[in-house]
């Protein structure tokens, strides 16, 4: 009985946490009413055993009176004070917590996943998802050419082509330099290679400023088929070797894992080479 009642009273005195400050002082008005209702029936049965034993110094009925007016009161607005402090503490700190977590799975530049969040994401999956693998075409003669900071710009609104493009609940992430990574979690590998291709085809419809000049930039891509419950080593080599040949081959194109033995023939290769004629475009 006595576990039971402790626990009860724990139960309604936790705080726990909260989404938003306005949370925290319904939640600290909800909670100093029990303790003022608490301290009030406290006082009340103190005045009746005082009674009792004969020690109470004065007449019960204005004792009554004196614990009704003050105990409620006083208590409620101590309790609402202490518990919105450390209410308005504990949300603060949830708030601080959710922030490091985002920033630690978030790569800052691109606003995608950072590689260990996506490989957890991969895991995740227990291995059931096809993986495409992008990378910028001569990305280093872009920073060699405009400097850094047109370097990061590219970077950026790659980022954000591709999210828009796998906007379906894919997962996106940049795993290092100017390499991207989606994650295909459906069973539809016809879908997947449309979709990179269509993320290839607005990348090259870029045109990103650089000063007075705009440089524009291709991508190629590699993909893996679905996993089959492999790890994502496994995976990330056959979509990392499907990229190499997309870059031999030209650059600026797909090419599926499974599709490799059949490009030494001049077979299948899911996206042609373009050659605009306009812009600064150093890729190809």
């Amino acid at each position: 009985m006595g576990n039971a009642t402790r626990n009860w009273i724990v139960r309604q005195l936790t705080l726990g946490e909260f989404s938003s400050r306005r949370a925290v002082v319904w939640r600290a008005v909800w909670m100093a009413a029990k303790i003022a209702m608490l301290a009030y029936g406290l006082n009340i049965c103190a005045h009746f055993g005082l009674v009792a034993f004969g020690l109470l110094p004065y007449d019960l009925f204005p004792a009554l009176v004196i614990a009704t007016v003050l105990t409620p009161p006083v208590s409620f607005i101590v309790a609402v004070i202490a518990y919105a402090v450390v209410g308005f503490a504990i949300y603060d700190l949830g708030v601080s917590r959710s922030e490091l977590e985002r920033i630690s799975r978030i790569d800052m530049l691109s606003g995608l996943l950072n590689r260990r969040a996506f490989q957890k994401a991969f895991d995740d999956s227990h291995g059931d998802a096809s993986l495409v693998l992008f990378d910028i075409d001569r990305f280093k003669a872009v920073n060699d050419t405009f400097g850094h900071s047109a370097g990061d710009d590219v970077i950026a609104a790659v980022a954000e082509v591709i999210r828009e493009t796998f906007a379906d609940g894919e997962i996106c992430a940049r795993i290092g330099g100017e390499e991207f990574a989606v994650l295909w979690s459906r069973d539809d590998a016809a879908t997947i290679a449309e979709r990179a291709d269509l993320a290839r085809q607005r990348v090259a419809a870029l045109e990103v400023a650089a000063g007075e000049r705009s440089v524009r930039i291709t991508i190629s891509g590699g993909i893996a088929d679905l996993g089959g419950a492999r790890g994502f080593n496994e995976i990330f080599s056959e979509a990392d070797r499907a990229l190499y040949v997309a870059k031999a081959s030209g650059r600026n194109r797909i090419v599926r894992h499974r599709d490799i033995d059949s490009l030494s023939t001049g077979a299948i290769v899911l996206s042609p080479v373009l050659h605009p004629a306009h812009s600064e475009r150093l890729a190809g």
